[in-house]
């Protein structure tokens, strides 16, 4: 439903929603927690209730989309008030005619994970899953499942953990706003490239001077590689790196300044993250599946996603003992990998309307020979337009 032109931010809006639920989950717990009697976490879970309530009294009055009144019911006098008032014009006949031509090939397709294969949406296909792959492998799950534990451990306080989700959650909430801003203006590909870039050089940094430092001796204790395994995800790493190294030692804990500098440091990661591959990790997949295989599409983007979102998190604390400072290298190589990906085969898609999305892989250096020639509906609104 969304123009062409704002699609970027009004989508990444489903991350900042997301990011603002979460802040106000941690908030409450934080409250909850300094009940006496240990009981607290029954409210903080109680009051879950609330914002289910409203989401299921929401959906009663949620309207159907343009696009669901053509397809479910083949309503056009209804589909087209929708897109009246969605648009805020009465000039949407054009548009409507995509729509249809849209729905009408797309009832064609029976088996959409079958059509998928096909040689004509292999753009699409390994989208789908490269995408959802690189988001997890920049190491944000990880700072969100060990974020606490690493504040547990230097020192911060019984309330470390949900302090710590609280602060990161804040930065994400707003980098991710800050992101809404500027996607359709200077598009996903210099947004995904710019945090590649800033995640990249940080590893670099921190494993090369952990390297010289630990050498493959391993000569800390399992806590502290915890620690300094946590703080491979932030994007200050050299100062954080450096600093644990040469204060736990065999003391066990650090000051409260030196805290707050890994604090910090957790902000700036978790920050290039909210505006890059964050929100748009869910955007470009979210705008590149034709009609016809859009719900296949979106089902494999999400089951990627998760399956290596558990990858990560049962895999992360055996390979941090294994690799030690060599994990550095390890997620700046997927880091270096993903933004070579970005910049060679994924192509701008912002401002082009959904149904049209199609052009943009026909005119890529790359992918257009498997999309090769127009498919029907191509042809169909390019004939309409003329």
């Amino acid at each position: 439903m969304a123009p062409p032109r704002y699609r970027g931010a009004i989508n990444n809006g489903f991350q900042f929603s997301v990011g603002i639920g979460a802040l106000a989950a941690n908030l409450i717990n934080y409250g909850t927690e300094k009940i006496s009697g240990g009981w607290g976490w029954r409210i903080s879970l109680a009051m879950a209730a609330a914002p289910a309530s409203i989401l299921t009294l929401g959906a009663i009055f949620l309207p159907e989309t343009p696009n669901s009144l053509i397809q479910r019911s083949n309503n056009l006098q209804q589909a087209k008030s929708m897109l009246q008032r969605v648009r805020g014009t009465e000039d949407v006949q054009a548009e409507l005619d995509d729509l249809i031509k849209a729905s009408d090939l797309s009832k064609t397709i029976k088996h959409p994970f079958k059509k998928i294969l096909e040689r004509k949406y292999r753009p699409q296909l390994v989208m789908s899953i490269a995408i959802p792959f690189f988001q997890q492998v920049t190491g944000i799950n990880v700072i969100a499942f060990y974020a606490p534990v690493l504040f547990r451990t230097i020192g911060l306080g019984e309330s470390a953990s949900l302090m710590s989700a609280i602060v990161t959650g804040l930065v994400g909430t707003g980098s991710t706003f800050i992101s809404m801003l500027i996607v359709d203006k200077y598009g996903r590909r210099a947004l995904l490239i710019v945090g590649g870039v800033q995640m990249l050089v940080s590893q670099i940094m921190v494993g090369a001077f952990l390297l010289t430092q630990l050498g493959d001796h391993g000569g800390v204790s399992r806590g502290a590689l915890l620690i300094v395994g946590g703080v491979q995800m932030l994007v200050s790493q050299i100062m954080v790196g450096a600093f644990l190294l040469t204060q736990l030692g065999d003391h066990g804990g650090v000051s409260r300044g030196y805290a707050l500098v890994v604090i910090l440091s957790i902000c700036i990661y978790v920050a290039g993250f909210g505006w890059s591959w964050g929100p748009l990790g869910w955007l470009i997949p979210s705008e590149i599946f034709p009609l016809e295989i859009r719900s296949a599409g979106q089902s494999i983007n999400v089951a990627v996603n998760f399956l290596f979102t558990f990858i990560v998190a049962q895999t992360f604390l055996s390979m941090l003992c294994h690799f030690k400072s060599w994990i550095f290298f390890f997620f700046g190589g997927w880091v270096v990998v993903m933004t070579g990906f970005v910049y060679m085969f994924l192509p701008e898609t912002k401002n082009v309307p959904i149904e049209q999305m199609d052009g943009v892989w026909r005119e890529h250096w790359f992918w257009k020979r498997f999309v090769g020639e127009e498919n029907e509906l191509s042809k169909n609104l390019d004939a309409g337009k003329r």
